[in-house]
């Protein structure tokens, strides 16, 4: 069933269920297979300057963001990563010794955010999990809020449901749960055998999210094979009064 109205905290409860139970059933597999750098963070650097003194990495897994900002810069970082498994938190305490890192384990998909400010505020891999077109534009405000004078905020919007590999894996919704359009119920085939809920950003939301973000946009491209749309939003040094 596909809802016409704003989703109701219900069915978000019961889709981010689902997400969590995915967590804690694929942890290691997860990790096992989320080690290397997406290439569009690459990308992200031309328009970022390094060196960095803080990130708020928002559903930040396994801390790889951490290792690859390392790998890139001398001089030490602040790292404050927020997610709700713990044991992807787990894996993320595993950093160089010039990351000074603060690991926050809490569930932002329908909470707060950690009362944090950084340079540089990322968001990959967590919006196709985040129940309701309202709450994903709530999120992206909260998100703003903490980018700090004169940073940045990224965010990779995971675009599975244009290659046909993904939507084999489409699994029917059951009757009595209403979801929103491009909602959709993914298997993992992966070890563990587990389901997901994933939502497909469209341009048209994706373009609702920018404007929500409050931010100016300096990047905008498509990388990892085209699977994920990337936007590097800025907030002015000094804010106009």
């Amino acid at each position: 069933m596909t809802r016409t109205m704003r989703m109701d905290s219900e069915t978000q409860g019961r889709l981010n269920q689902i997400n969590r139970e995915f967590y804690c059933r694929t942890a290691a597999d997860f990790d096992a297979s989320r080690q290397k750098a997406w290439p569009g963070w690459e990308r992200m650097l031309a328009v970022v300057d390094l060196p960095l003194q803080s990130v708020l990495d928002i559903g930040c897994g396994n801390g790889r963001l951490a290792r690859f900002l390392a790998e890139r810069q001398a001089g030490a970082f602040t790292y404050i990563g927020v997610d709700s498994n713990a044991e992807l938190l787990t894996y993320a305490r595993c950093q160089p010794a010039r990351v000074k890192l603060e690991l926050i384990e809490q569930d932002v998909i329908l909470g707060s955010l950690p009362a944090r400010s950084a340079q540089l505020v990322a968001l990959f891999g967590l919006l196709h999990h985040v129940p309701g077109s309202e709450r994903r534009r709530e999120l992206l405000r909260a998100a703003a809020a903490c980018v700090a004078p004169g940073g940045w905020l990224a965010l990779a919007a995971w675009r599975f449901y244009e290659q046909e590999r993904f939507r084999r894996r489409i699994l029917p919704w059951p009757d009595d749960i209403a979801v929103e359009r491009h909602d959709y119920l993914l298997d993992w085939r992966r070890g563990e055998r587990a389901l997901r809920y994933c939502h497909y950003i469209d341009d048209d939301e994706h373009a609702s999210l920018i404007a929500a973000s409050g931010l100016t946009v300096i990047a905008d491209y498509r990388a990892d094979g085209g699977l994920n749309r990337y936007t590097v939003l800025r907030r002015e040094a000094v804010e106009r009064g």
